[in-house]
Protein backbone atom coordinates (compact mmCIF):
# COMPACT_ATOMS: atom_id res chain seq x y z
CA UNK A 1 0.00 0.00 0.00
CA UNK A 2 1.47 3.69 -1.57
CA UNK A 3 1.39 6.60 1.19
CA UNK A 4 -1.88 8.20 0.99
CA UNK A 5 -0.02 11.59 0.36
CA UNK A 6 1.78 10.12 -2.93
CA UNK A 7 -1.81 8.81 -4.30
CA UNK A 8 -3.10 12.62 -3.24
CA UNK A 9 -0.24 14.48 -4.92
CA UNK A 10 -0.69 12.00 -8.11
CA UNK A 11 -4.36 12.75 -7.99
CA UNK A 12 -3.51 16.64 -8.08
CA UNK A 13 -1.14 16.15 -10.76
CA UNK A 14 -3.68 14.69 -12.75
CA UNK A 15 -6.11 17.37 -12.26
CA UNK A 16 -3.35 20.17 -13.09
CA UNK A 17 -2.36 18.51 -16.19
CA UNK A 18 -6.19 18.44 -17.34
CA UNK A 19 -6.02 22.26 -16.65
CA UNK A 20 -3.53 23.24 -18.79
CA UNK A 21 -3.35 20.35 -21.60
CA UNK A 22 -5.05 23.07 -24.45
CA UNK A 23 -2.61 25.85 -23.23
CA UNK A 24 0.09 23.19 -23.52
CA UNK A 25 -0.92 21.87 -26.89
CA UNK A 26 -1.10 25.11 -28.29
CA UNK A 27 1.92 26.54 -27.00
CA UNK A 28 3.58 23.50 -28.70
CA UNK A 29 1.86 23.66 -31.63
CA UNK A 30 3.56 27.29 -32.55
CA UNK A 31 6.93 25.89 -31.52
CA UNK A 32 6.46 22.76 -33.94
CA UNK A 33 5.37 24.79 -37.18
CA UNK A 34 7.54 25.55 -39.25
CA UNK A 35 5.76 28.94 -39.86
CA UNK A 36 5.99 30.48 -37.21
CA UNK A 37 8.71 33.19 -36.68
CA UNK A 38 11.80 33.05 -35.12
CA UNK A 39 9.82 35.28 -31.88
CA UNK A 40 7.05 33.78 -31.71
CA UNK A 41 8.82 30.36 -31.20
CA UNK A 42 11.05 32.16 -28.79
CA UNK A 43 7.66 33.74 -26.77
CA UNK A 44 5.91 30.47 -27.11
CA UNK A 45 8.93 27.85 -25.40
CA UNK A 46 9.43 31.14 -22.19
CA UNK A 47 5.06 30.68 -22.06
CA UNK A 48 5.68 27.23 -21.87
CA UNK A 49 8.64 27.20 -18.85
CA UNK A 50 6.60 29.47 -16.96
CA UNK A 51 3.21 26.62 -16.65
CA UNK A 52 4.01 24.62 -13.67
CA UNK A 53 5.85 21.64 -13.78
CA UNK A 54 3.21 19.63 -12.52
CA UNK A 55 1.55 20.75 -16.07
CA UNK A 56 3.23 18.51 -18.04
CA UNK A 57 1.79 14.97 -18.15
CA UNK A 58 5.17 12.99 -18.13
CA UNK A 59 5.03 13.85 -14.31
CA UNK A 60 2.08 11.80 -14.06
CA UNK A 61 2.62 8.35 -12.08
CA UNK A 62 1.24 5.21 -13.72
CA UNK A 63 0.10 3.50 -10.21
CA UNK A 64 -2.53 0.20 -8.98
CA UNK A 65 -5.99 1.62 -8.69
CA UNK A 66 -6.74 -0.86 -5.91
CA UNK A 67 -3.49 0.37 -3.39
CA UNK A 68 -1.56 2.78 -5.27
CA UNK A 69 1.31 0.57 -5.56
CA UNK A 70 3.75 2.68 -8.49
CA UNK A 71 5.98 0.09 -9.38
CA UNK A 72 4.59 -3.11 -11.80
CA UNK A 73 1.66 -1.32 -13.46
CA UNK A 74 0.16 -3.44 -16.27
CA UNK A 75 -1.94 -0.52 -18.32
CA UNK A 76 -4.64 -3.45 -19.33
CA UNK A 77 -5.70 -4.34 -16.29
CA UNK A 78 -4.67 -0.57 -14.36
CA UNK A 79 -3.33 -3.16 -11.73
CA UNK A 80 0.28 -3.75 -10.49
CA UNK A 81 1.56 -7.27 -10.68
CA UNK A 82 1.03 -8.34 -8.07
CA UNK A 83 -2.60 -7.19 -7.59
CA UNK A 84 -2.85 -8.91 -11.01
CA UNK A 85 -1.47 -12.39 -9.79
CA UNK A 86 -3.63 -12.51 -6.93
CA UNK A 87 -7.38 -11.81 -8.48
CA UNK A 88 -6.39 -14.32 -11.07
CA UNK A 89 -5.75 -17.09 -8.57
CA UNK A 90 -9.06 -16.06 -7.39
CA UNK A 91 -10.37 -15.81 -10.83
CA UNK A 92 -11.99 -12.43 -9.83
CA UNK A 93 -10.59 -11.48 -14.11
CA UNK A 94 -12.80 -12.40 -16.38
CA UNK A 95 -10.53 -14.05 -19.44
CA UNK A 96 -7.73 -14.84 -17.40
CA UNK A 97 -6.86 -18.04 -16.42
CA UNK A 98 -3.28 -19.59 -14.97
CA UNK A 99 -1.46 -21.05 -17.35
CA UNK A 100 -0.07 -25.15 -16.93
CA UNK A 101 1.81 -27.00 -19.12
Amino acid sequence: MAKKSKIARNEQRRLVVARYADRRAELKEIVRRPASTPEERAAAQASLQRLPRDASPVRVRNRDAADGRPRGHLRKFGLSRVRVRELAHRGDLPGVRKSSW
